[in-house]
């Protein structure tokens, strides 16, 4: 039995009580044994965390691993032209070398900020790549092949026949469900009702409930896909997904900036999980999402930062915080309080992945999923007289975080990653993106002009 143990650590547990406890924090076997404001035990390894602040491994619900790649090779458009002109293209051109470096050039990104657990949609193809970075690299996820059979615009690279998208979707599930005693699990991932038939969704739907897994999609980020909703369906995305039977607590809808009131009824209702992605929303000119009204219908809530290609980092922290800010113009300075948004990004995250009972928190029985910082900089002092939570989403950056620890094991300790050679991933990620760009200069995409 591996035991682990945090010595002399500010502990922010985020359980029911929101408890900030001063001691040490045993973990035995992947799990917390103890909290206490001291342990005596004999364990296999102590980390000294004097002090230092130790916090719930940070979870986004939305993430696009396949696009790390392409970060800075789509700026300044809006969502469709975004999506058509550059990152469809260039998902296109991705081979199994190339994602298998995007996801692990991502991940290490979300393991050095803290992140600990993700939601994350991948590309119609070479899917298994990115599976094995997420295998490999020890963070725990919740993925799955990207799913595309309608729409104008998409490179024929891309676009499926429903059967074969719903055969790939249901192998890789098969493999990779629930790997690692359940570190890794699996999530129907239809791209958008955009990119979706309705024989696509409907197939997903009972896939979905028959295997007991969530599906993850976007939904009403850009006014002008609403629009084209609207045109194809008869009705507004929610509503729609609602019509054909979608809806429901194992849906995680990516975005949500535009609602209108019987979208927010039939969320609450139904239950469906919202993942917040202010940094992508602001960057594509999408809007921001009404997250005040959401959560005055007892929304259930979460954060992502989406991709590396519309929003330039997987930064956790800059999330936080822009969370709670943007909102503040509009609905005054309470209206998104740092507490309210440090929950989304914690036990917020867990009850989107349908883990509340397993991550989120710092409690006993629960996976040791944390992250332990260094508060102690010019950007986050004086604490005297300071609400924790606030230094947290308010001043605290990625970069104070000094190691991060998943399922009990330590898979980045004062900065130096343990399951991945960092340059050798760096050196292979420009090699890959400069292969996909030479892909695309020769099917005749686009480039920055």
């Amino acid at each position: 039995m591996m035991r682990l143990l945090i010595r002399n650590a500010e502990i922010v547990t985020m359980n029911r009580e929101e408890e900030v406890i001063f001691g040490d924090l045993l973990i035995e076997d992947g799990r917390i044994a103890e909290i206490a404001p001291q342990i005596e035990k004999k364990v296999d390894q102590t980390i000294d965390a004097t002090g230092k602040t130790v916090i719930p491994g940070l979870i986004q619900t939305h993430i696009h691993l396949c696009q790390t790649l392409f970060r800075g090779q789509a700026d300044d458009l809006e969502l469709l032209d975004w999506l058509r002109k550059r990152v469809l293209p260039l998902e296109a051109a991705h081979d199994e070398e190339s994602l298998y470096y995007s996801a692990m050039l991502g991940i290490g990104e979300l393991i050095s900020g803290g992140t600990t657990s993700v939601v994350d949609m991948e590309t119609v193809h070479h899917t298994d790549a990115a599976f094995r970075a997420i295998a490999e690299s020890g963070i725990r996820a919740l993925s799955g092949k990207v799913m595309m059979d309608h729409g104008e615009g998409v490179p024929p690279a891309l676009m499926e026949d429903t059967a074969t998208s719903i055969q790939k979707s249901v192998e890789l599930l098969e493999k990779w469900h629930n790997y690692d005693d359940g570190r890794i699990r699996y999530a129907f991932c239809p791209r958008f009702v955009v990119s979706c038939s309705e024989e696509l969704l409907i197939q997903v739907r009972d896939l979905a409930e028959k295997y007991d897994v969530m599906i993850h999609t976007h939904a009403s980020e850009n006014k002008g896909e609403i629009n084209l909703v609207e045109q194809e369906r008869g009705m507004r995305n929610v509503l729609y997904l609602d019509k054909i039977g979608i809806a429901s607590p194992r849906l995680i809808l990516a975005h949500c900036v535009w609602l209108d009131d019987e979208e927010r009824r039939v969320i609450r209702e139904r239950g469906v999980k919202v993942s917040h992605c202010p940094g992508s929303n602001l960057k594509l000119a999408s809007g921001y999402a009404e997250i005040p009204e959401l959560l005055a219908c007892d929304a259930k809530l979460s954060l992502g930062a989406d991709g590396a290609a519309c929003n330039n980092n997987l930064d956790m922290f800059q999330e936080m915080r822009m969370a709670a800010l943007i909102q503040k113009p509009l609905h005054g300075p309470t209206s998104m309080p740092a507490r309210e948004v440090f929950r989304m990004a914690t036990i917020g995250g867990a009850e989107a992945m349908g883990l509340a009972d397993e991550i989120g928190s710092l409690e006993v029985g629960k996976k040791a999923d944390l992250a332990i910082l260094d508060l102690n900089h010019f950007h986050n002092s004086p604490r005297e007289g300071v609400d924790l939570i606030s230094r947290l989403v308010y001043s605290a950056k990625s970069s104070d975080v000094e190691t991060t620890i998943i399922n009990g094991k330590i898979v980045m300790e004062k900065g130096v990653m343990k399951t991945m050679d960092k340059q050798k991933v760096l050196q292979e990620s420009n090699r890959s993106i400069r292969r996909l760009l030479d892909r695309t200069a020769k099917e005749g995409v686009g480039t920055h002009s």
